[in-house]
């Protein structure tokens, strides 16, 4: 299959066996570090295991993103979009201002609300539960997709509930699906330097696992690129793959390239400019080769990337283009250049260019229409 004499053995023998099996940590471990034409070869194979798995569908969804509030207690190193109480672009959005935004963005064609915030002292499980009837008031047909696995182990805290009685009562308030974002990345000994007094590895691994046992799906995500080892990102990507197996509860997978460029961490010196664009596509083609059937929909993101590298994701194991997306403050907050809102229009042409059927699908992959 591949007789290109620059690709070893070894390589050869790893991506043929992946086109039907899910390859292990250590041969994900060796693909992390192929160079030259072994990087093509690793590229195009992670596009054939896409087709076999997910077909030819490039797959988005009309959304819109509320955050609430940029005032946060946390001390993320990554993250420029926190503020303090007396910054002067500091605001708390109450729950009728979230609900009238809600209405608009779903009067205006927006299927899912992607509602966060930051972790103000005034917030709990309650708050989150306040948002949720409102907006459902507002619009009862419209998907919620709210709260990180930071703010529901925070909100639990604050409210002094058991986690599993947060979750319940968020979801008959109206919450369908959460993001699987604070992952960063999953090694504890990562977390205590970019995100100390977030929740641990043992505590992210709780919250998705018992969002999932009560019926709510979470996406994946993992953000790369600042001070961890290629065996950590191997490592993150089987914790993912090992809890898929069990609650079958992740709807994506989401690669979040880091953002240096307004970044505390980096601006003291402390961790990478991000990544290269080739470790972007080995990611990407990586979590293809390592997730197989167990997490079939990997997400590219164009607010990341841009719209062109975003298609070429595309081709390197990737099946969906995230959403059209409004105000989303977070990456560009942290620096991202790519703007916050688009059309269906332009992610439809970047998959029908490359060949591909443009598909709208809802959160959860459910329903799925092709354009």
């Amino acid at each position: 299959m591949f007789p290109n004499p620059n690709i070893t053995e070894r390589t050869k023998k790893i991506l043929e066996n992946s086109l039907d099996n899910p390859i292990s940590k250590e041969d994900a471990l060796y693909l992390m570090n192929v160079k030259g034409k072994e990087i093509n070869a690793l590229i195009a194979t992670a596009d054939m295991v896409r087709e076999k798995v997910v077909g030819n569908n490039v797959t988005f969804i009309e959304n819109w993103n509320i955050n609430f509030t940029n005032i946060c207690s946390g001390n993320c190193g990554f993250c420029a979009f926190k503020r303090d109480q007396k910054d002067d672009d500091a605001f708390f959005l109450d729950v009728e201002e979230v609900a009238k935004i809600g209405k608009h963005a779903y009067d205006n064609g927006a299927k899912e609300l992607c509602i966060q915030g930051g972790l103000h002292k005034d917030v709990d499980i309650y708050f989150y539960e306040d948002i949720l009837k409102a907006v459902k008031s507002e619009c009862p047909n419209v998907h919620i997709h709210a709260f990180s696995p930071m703010e529901l182990y925070y909100g639990s805290k604050k409210a002094e509930l058991p986690l599993e009685e947060s979750l319940k009562i968020l979801k008959k308030a109206g919450l369908g699906t959460t993001p699987g974002t604070a992952a960063e990345i999953l090694n504890n000994d990562v977390r205590k330097i970019i995100c100390p007094g977030k929740l641990t590895v043992e505590e992210w691994k709780d919250v998705v696992s018992t969002a999932h046992k009560i019926g709510i799906k979470t996406t994946a995500t993992m953000m790369y690129g600042h001070i961890e080892t290629l065996e950590d990102r191997i490592n993150h990507l089987n914790i993912i793959r090992e809890i898929q197996k069990e609650t079958k509860g992740f709807t994506e997978f989401v690669p979040l390239t880091f953002m240096h460029e307004k970044a505390p961490i980096f601006l003291k010196g402390k961790s990478n400019p991000g990544t290269t664009g080739t470790e972007d596509l080995k990611v990407y083609a990586i979590a293809r080769l390592m997730f197989h059937n167990y997490l079939e929909n990997i997400q590219v993101s164009w607010v990341k990337l841009g719209f062109k590298f975003a298609q070429i994701g595309l081709i390197s194991g990737a099946n969906d283009l995230g959403g059209t997306l409004g105000e989303e403050n977070i990456s560009k907050s942290a620096g991202a250049s790519h703007g916050v809102r688009t059309e269906i229009n332009k992610l439809k042409h970047l998959a029908e260019d490359l060949g591909r059927t443009p598909a709208i699908r809802d959160t959860k992959y459910e329903n799925i229409s092709k354009l």
